[in-house]
């Protein structure tokens, strides 16, 4: 799993509200389906993408299944973001200075 399969996995909203139902806690199906307009065939589509990207897991017991949230699949986001985290204080930095060189 990429970073890339995390993002277009998150980039449809209906898995990003699945996604975030799961963040309350682990989830059959058809409460995942409560309140959402989706058929039980599409949520098993959108649950398989978020497995394939590795931010959902689910847990087999017989023949019932839970769903939730893998932090491991987080974690790819979080290492993406942390490339990032260097340039915002010399951004900002550079933005104080400017805004002060205005006030003069």
């Amino acid at each position: 799993m990429t970073e890339t399969d995390v993002f277009k996995a998150l980039a449809d909203p209906t898995r990003r509200a699945i996604f975030e139902k799961l963040a309350a806690g682990r989830m059959n199906a058809s409460a995942l389906r409560d309140g959402m307009a989706i058929s039980q065939p599409a949520m098993s589509q959108h649950l398989a993408v978020l497995r394939a990207a590795g931010l959902v897991r689910e847990e087999r017991q017989g023949r019932f299944v839970d769903y939730e949230v893998d932090p491991d699949g987080l974690a790819v986001v979080a290492d993406w973001l942390a490339k990032y985290r260097a340039y915002w204080p010399a951004r900002i930095d550079a933005l104080k200075a400017l805004l002060k060189e205005m006030d003069q």
